[in-house]
């Protein structure tokens, strides 16, 4: 009997905000390709990510763990060697899961030698993921086919961004308004792409696992033409904030440490001087319509893989999964990047294209144009790919396959609320200022979140909690923690914050037991489904 075909395209765009999509009704961004996708697929509508920043968020998305148990909790934090993962689970079936792109994988040092190049950098490979392109910090892949193509040979990774002097215009515009040097037919994305579709070329007769990483919409902030001018500023929402940045820091000392620390430099040119707070409206609005840009240009070399996938005749038989590793607050409450607790930077996007799905009448796919409303989180990923690929999903995990929600079907012990974490101890880089203005140890500079429809609970290790009731305040601007009206609330979310980290815990031997004799283990969900009356 031929062997079934089964491909699995996992793509990632990094910094994507979830209400950043045409399909999602957003009033000025145009993904018409990824607004296919979702008409020909199933969108997450509440879906969020774990974690941030960048390495912490991609360790849940990949192993299935909440931070609270994968604990590698920043960016350089090592992730421990012995958990699975969803590339070395995809190799049980016989898969090279190969990326393009990047996983930000710091490496677990105890098994390596300290001069092991490995331990040099945070954006190490996930194990068991093989490299088709990988683009850390360096670009060097990149650069060099820029330095083939006729581009300076001074290039580098610091200068490759730099912008295109005295550009028409740019006076009037913000500094992230001109382009780079390099043309859009020759941006990283478009680079990515192209190496993609190299490789899927030879694989037409084969199934595959390709990981497909784009650095894009992630800072800097800097677009090719015409990505650069595509979006007016005049036509941007003005950012969701206080009127003063004074006001906006007395909602928590947190809050107010992170505004008066993040430099502006880490979102525009290194030129920049002052605090990312103290942007300029002209900025903000600037940085907005340029992140806009930077958008559309990653849905549109999307557009190219889709439409390659469709004429090679792969697309149904090829699970394609767009998400985020985590959001962005573009200037929202001061903020700019994804430090803090607010919704702006844990919000992310989903898509599954589910093949498999099709009604027996039409031939077409049954879950087409479905929207989820159900809260689902970036540890579901994972074990929904495994499901997928009828692979056993570890015990391990926290995250559940949304396989039942493609099929229109929600589980009656699905989650009510979402949940993440942020460890903002950075240690070498703003520890020091941490422990001078909290006087708090690396181990208690961590929150978690706990958000339903009607209320979000931040709870931290040593500092004031936050309560906020979103449905009087959608904004997040009024803390009610300390509101006499709402002291119950308080107590309640606390005690489903510690039921949620007591059910949690790691399982992965606890339900195996030799008392009998016999190794006994049982297996199954953390929450078993209610019996039908």
């Amino acid at each position: 009997m031929e062997k079934k075909r089964k491909n699995v395209l996992f793509i990632t765009a990094d910094q994507w905000r979830g209400d950043t999509l045409g399909c999602v009704e957003h009033p000025v961004v145009q993904t018409p390709h990824l607004d296919q996708l979702a008409g020909e697929g199933v969108l997450f509508r509440k879906h969020y990510t774990q974690t941030v920043p960048c390495g912490p968020s991609r360790a849940s998305l990949y192993t299935g763990l909440y931070a609270m148990n994968h604990r590698s909790v920043n960016n350089g934090t090592p992730l421990n060697e012995r958990f699975t993962n969803i590339a070395l689970e995809a190799r049980k079936a016989g898969y090279d899961p190969t990326l393009f792109g990047y996983t930000d994988t710091s490496a677990d040092p105890r098994e390596l030698h300290q001069q092991d190049p490995l331990l040099g950098s945070y954006e190490g490979l996930i194990p068991g993921m093989s490299s088709g392109v990988t683009l850390t910090d360096n670009q060097r892949p990149w650069i060099a086919e820029l330095k083939s193509r006729g581009y300076d040979h001074s290039l580098n990774e610091h200068t490759v961004y730099n912008p295109v002097p005295n550009y028409p215009g740019a006076e009037k515009r913000g500094v992230t308004f001109p382009p780079p040097v390099y043309s859009t037919e020759d941006s990283s994305a478009a680079f990515l792409t192209d190496e993609l579709l190299k490789w899927l070329s030879v694989r037409e007769d084969e199934n595959w696992f390709a990981h497909l990483s784009y650095l894009r919409p992630h800072p800097p902030w800097i677009a090719p033409e015409p990505y650069n001018s595509m979006y007016d500023p005049a036509d941007v929402s003005k950012p969701v904030r206080m009127e003063s940045l004074e006001q906006e820091g007395e909602q928590h000392p947190l809050l107010k440490m992170l505004l008066a620390k993040i430099p502006g430099k880490k979102f525009f040119p290194d030129s920049y001087e002052g605090l990312a707070a103290e942007t300029s409206e002209k900025d903000i609005l600037q940085a907005r319509a340029t992140y806009y840009g930077l958008m559309t240009e990653i849905d549109h070399h999307l557009g190219r893989v889709i439409s390659y996938l469709k004429k090679s005749g792969q697309y149904e038989s090829t699970l394609i999964v767009f998400t985020s590793d985590h959001g962005e607050q573009l200037g929202d409450h001061y903020l700019f990047g994804k430090a803090g607790y607010f919704d702006a930077s844990y919000a992310i996007p989903l898509i599954i294209h589910n093949p498999e799905i099709t009604d027996s009448t039409s031939g077409k796919s049954s879950a087409a144009g479905n929207q989820v409303e159900v809260f689902t989180e970036a540890i579901d990923v994972m074990p929904t790919i495994l499901d997928w690929l009828d692979l056993e999903i570890p015990q391990e995990l926290d995250g559940r396959s949304l396989l039942p929600l493609l099929k229109g079907n929600v589980p009656d012990n699905w989650r009510k609320e979402a949940h993440w974490e942020f460890d903002f101890r950075e240690i070498g880089t703003y520890q020091p200022m941490i422990e001078q203005q909290f006087g708090l140890s690396p181990d208690q500079c961590s929150l978690t979140v706990i958000r339903d429809e009607r209320y979000k609970y931040v709870h931290m290790t040593a500092l004031p909690p936050l309560l906020f009731d979103l449905q009087e305040d959608p904004e997040e601007f009024i803390n009610r923690a300390e509101d006499p009206d709402y002291r119950h609330l308080v107590l309640e979310y606390s005690q489903k914050m510690l039921s949620w980290s007591m059910l949690h815990r790691d399982r992965t031997l606890v339900n195996i037991n030799l008392e009998s004799g016999k190794l006994i283990h049982w297996k199954g969900q953390r929450i078993l489904t209610k019996p039908e009356a």
